[in-house]
């Protein structure tokens, strides 16, 4: 994740909730300075304050309610005997033999090893962990703080480096000497940067964590690295992947997943641990390049290749060419076919010593002057691993791919499941996986490990869990329903506030589907559920000649249609698409509804379609048009412990962004707010497009106000107060979703910030009271029960012996793991103003996962933070097929050429925008 500063926050415009409204706190704020004459308010400068930097608060005590059961987990206990010793750091330059800095990465760690070959005396015999690029680390100090080094590298991997010469690579040695690629010899630079004691771990686990304890445990990690680097892995951060095929899965178009492993050093409340999973990449199909664009492009022969995307994919990736086994990077192909691409041949020197050249084709000069049998490449591009204007050609049948190259494209809808279905693991499966990996890695032989005094125990570690019993919930008619393993259902049951579907319409985008028998169907179901369906007042069948059409004149057809024939605004558009996931019309079609028409609208596809089907759409439809299907009994009463006695807000963040590699498409911050407390099933959303990449969400509140906007926070603390009977939130619980513990300190200290002057802005006095929890996914624990196939049971909490040693964290699986192994979610409470004691705020946690209205299952994370997900997904597919709007952009993204307006999203309409369109 990008780290960013983000924008500061400060005074703006418009119209609050207005001064003394509700419960605000009794403390005010002095009044602000008194603007001098001819000078505009925001050119002020406010007084110099003492700055606040918050850190995330220490751990109050532990939780204690549930039944407690023993739990195994994939940390494994870390002996460090040598406390007492000092890491020394030293910073690597790395040069050629005329002098030029080595910019290339890779042969770093070639250049170093032979540095510690040549040189064992000088380096006083002492081993080192290299990280491949600028920092080298020892333990005790070398014997000068700079050393110099000069080492001869026989095989260096160059372009030019076999007997044989390629088509267009030049003989000239005055030229070759200014090639880097043909230096091989190096020299080498060790400077002294910084020492760093071994006995800040142990501080670290007394809770007094710091620089140096970050540090020792980073050495620790690129001792792992190295290790792994020895043994010819892949390493992608910190984790770590084989070339062995049986590792290896197909998803499909070239792509294979590889399993590896992810290894990391924790310091936890039990000690210093190493957190060992299985972790996975995408790699390129190693082997003969035709084969891989033939699986790239689903094509049938290399004929039928588009060598323009060929081109594009290929660039860069590593190749070895037959007959001389010599590995190359690609820079492109050639433009002409391999039997019409001429290149200089040089024929030896004249009498006068004049270098004679012949112009000879790439076909010509393999067949004929390296004899070499070409069966299909005559017709086709060429291989280019020279420079644009040195090219140097090899025929695509004698180029095969490395293996263990990244694959760093966003993956296909089919890709990503076709991985998610190949790469699932029991979790007797992966317990037998890592053990095997532990055996295998044999960390005890690392001489680095040894002379710090390290070792790793082999045996996963025990912890105590806890299983927190399921919220009872509330259907219609004040039923109860009570979770069975994390699951429930409306079977006989009616929903909690069904709404009543009157004035609809369905569209058909060319799906077959029998649509009268979908609507008696559905009706059937609603009126079983409570929600009454009005027959609906037509059905829109898309005309055949626009199924060709883009799909943005596609949905505008479409409407030119309903809006021709329907009396007035429909309540609601039920929308059949052609196929499911990945329909391109499903951007287009939402941004039409909710952002032109302020109409709700659900998609379906019609696959499998039975009465489970039709309940769980009608689910989705109720909490659009403002019904409710279940509740929380401690909600209904209402009994949440500190939320239902003084008005709290719970907020939810997320930030999602463009894929990989698409570095110009903004990121899109959402967040969404509950609403009619004391309530906390019903939330709305408030979505803003942002810079690409940046994590930080800078539009919570803006510092100068614009007609447009006051920012995310004054659009929800409004809704709040208009749905709570005029009550402003005393307490606001914020979810933060997406960030890595090293950005935690923005969180408290930007976002945090932004939102505390939006409160201000509505009302000077006003000092609610602050909830920071950020919930990670992201991470490498999972837990086992001992001697069970089976997942750990939902409502399982952890924060124990493998949680922070100071922080206030803990695991919950709150959900039922049906495939594979359960992943906990990580939660780590920043900051509590309210004053929640361990259980209270665990138990809150737990029942935010029982009130996502989408489904009749507990999810793995907290509601708001999953809506705050759907809706950033959801908007985001706006900008698909639209050019935004680049004109009232708040804020821009850096690029070489300077600012780049982020293009705005269209505001929702009104009737829409306070609902749960996202649902």
């Amino acid at each position: 994740m990008d780290s960013h500063e983000g924008n500061g926050v400060g005074n703006g415009a418009g119209n609050g909730i207005g001064n003394g409204a509700g419960n605000g706190a009794s403390e005010s704020l002095p009044p602000p300075p008194p603007v001098p004459p001819n000078v505009e308010p925001e050119q002020v400068l406010e007084p110099a304050k003492k700055k606040v930097v918050r850190v995330p608060i220490a751990r109050r005590g532990l939780g204690s309610k549930g039944n407690k059961i023993p739990i195994l987990t994939n940390h494994f206990k870390v002996n460090v005997t040598n406390v007492n010793g000092d890491f020394f750091h030293y910073s690597v330059a790395l040069f050629y033999e005329d002098g030029r800095p080595v910019d290339g990465k890779g042969i770093g760690r070639k250049v170093l090893d032979r540095v510690h070959e040549t040189y064992d005396t000088e380096l006083a015999g002492k081993d080192f962990a290299y990280d491949g690029e600028k920092s080298l680390f020892t333990l005790g100090p070398l014997p000068r703080n700079k050393l110099e080094f000069t080492i001869v590298l026989e095989d260096v991997v160059s372009n030019r480096n076999n007997g044989n010469k390629s088509p267009g690579s030049p003989n000239d040695d005055r030229k070759r000497q200014r090639r880097p690629y043909n230096s091989k010899t190096f020299k080498v630079e060790i400077s002294f940067a910084a020492k760093i004691p071994m006995q800040s771990i142990a501080n670290a686990l007394r809770g007094q964590e710091s620089e140096n304890s970050q540090e020792a445990l980073r050495v620790l990690d690129i001792i792992l690295r190295q290790h792994a680097s020895k043994q010819g892995c892949l390493l992608v951060r910190q984790s770590f992947f084989h070339n062995d095929p049986k590792n290896f899965v197909d998803v499909g178009g070239g792509v294979l997943g590889c399993r590896g492993f992810h290894s990391s050093f924790r310091t936890t409340q039990g000690g210093l641990s190493l957190n060992i999973d299985v972790s996975t990449t995408m790699i390129i199909q190693p082997g003969p390049v035709v084969d891989f664009l033939i699986a790239n492009q689903n094509v049938k022969d290399p004929f039928q290749i588009d060598w323009a995307k060929a081109k594009r994919t290929l660039k860069n990736l590593r190749v070895r060419t037959n007959p001389a086994n010599t590995e190359y990077k690609i820079s492109g192909l050639s433009e002409k076919p391999c039997k019409e691409q001429m290149f200089s041949l040089k024929k030896g020197k004249d009498e006068d010593g004049e270098i004679q050249t012949a112009e000879v084709t790439v076909y010509d000069y393999f067949v004929n002057h390296r004899n070499i049998e070409l069966r299909y490449s005559g017709d086709l591009p060429c291989i280019n691993v020279g420079k644009p204007k040195r090219p140097t050609y090899f025929p695509l049948e004698l180029c095969s791919l490395v293996s263990l190259q990244r694959y760093t494209k966003s993956l296909s809808t089919f890709q990503r499941s076709s991985l998610v279905e190949k790469s699932r693991q029991k979790p007797q499966e992966r317990m037998r996986v890592l053990t095997d990996a532990l055996k295998v890695n044999n960390y005890d032989a690392e001489p680095m490990l040894r002379s710090c005094g390290i070792s790793i125990h082999n045996n996963f570690t025990q912890v105590e869990g806890r299983v927190l019993p399921a919220p009872k919930l509330k259907a219609g008619n004040g039923e109860d329903f009570f979770a069975r393993n994390g699951r429930w259902n409306f079977n006989n049951k009616k929903l909690v506030n069904p709404t009543k579907i009157e004035r609809w319409a369905i569209v058909n985008f060319s799906a077959r589907c029998d649509l009268r028998g979908l609507v008696r169907d559905l009706t059937r179901t609603g009126e079983m559920k409570g929600i009454h369906i009005d027959a609906p007042f037509d059905v829109f069948e898309e005309s055949p000649q626009n199924r060709r059409a883009p799909p943005p004149v596609r949905v505008d057809k479409m409407f030119e249609e309903v809006q021709s024939k329907l009396p007035g605004a429909p309540q609601f558009l039920l929308c059949v698409l052609p196929e499911r996931k990945n329909c391109d019309l499903y951007g287009p079609w939402k941004k039409r509804n909710l952002a032109d028409f302020g109409i709700v609208t659900q998609c379906m596809a019609p696959t499998r379609i039975n009465d489970q089907y039709l309940t769980n759409l009608l689910l989705k439809i109720n909490a659009k048009l403002g019904g409710l299907n279940s509740m929380l009994a401690v909600e209904h009463s209402p009994s949440i412990p500190l939320v239902s006695k003084v008005p709290t807000i719970i907020i939810g963040m997320d930030v999602s962004h463009g894929s990989p590699g698409q570095s110009d498409v903004p990121s899109i911050a959402a967040v969404v707010s509950s609403r009619h407390w004391p309530l906390i099933s019903r939330y709305r959303a408030s979505v803003r497009t942002q810079s690409p990449k940046v994590e930080m969400i800078d539009s919570l509140y803006k510092r100068v106000s614009d007609k447009e906007d006051d920012g995310i926070m004054r659009e929800l603390l409004l809704d709040f107060y208009v749905t709570s009977g005029k009550r402003k939130p005393e307490q606001i619980i914020i979810f933060r979703d997406g960030v890595s513990e090293s950005q935690f300190n923005q969180v408290l200290n930007i976002e945090l910030d932004q939102i505390i002057e939006a409160c201000k802005f509505l009302d000077e006095n006003w000092t609610p009271k602050f909830v920071v929890i950020v919930a990670q996914k992201n991470h490498h624990t999972k837990f086992f029960q001992p001697g069970s196939p089976d997942n750990v049971p939902p409502g399982t909490v952890i924060d124990n012996k493998i949680c922070h040693a100071r922080n206030n964290d803990f695991y919950m699986c709150a959900h039922a793991g049906m495939i594979g192994t359960t992943r906990p979610t990580h939660y780590h409470v920043l900051l509590d103003e309210v004053g929640f004691s361990a259980d209270d705020l665990q138990e809150l946690v737990h029942s935010l996962s029982y009130v996502y209205q989408r489904s009749t299952t507990a999810i793995s994370v907290v509601a708001p933070i999953c809506y705050a997900h759907l809706a950033a997904t959801q908007v985001g597919q706006f900008m698909k097929f639209e050019d935004l709007s680049e004109t009232s952009s708040s804020h821009g993204g850096l690029t070489s050429a300077g600012p780049v307006p982020v293009p705005q999203l269209p505001k929702l309409q009104e009737a829409v925008c306070n609902s749960m369109f996202f649902c």
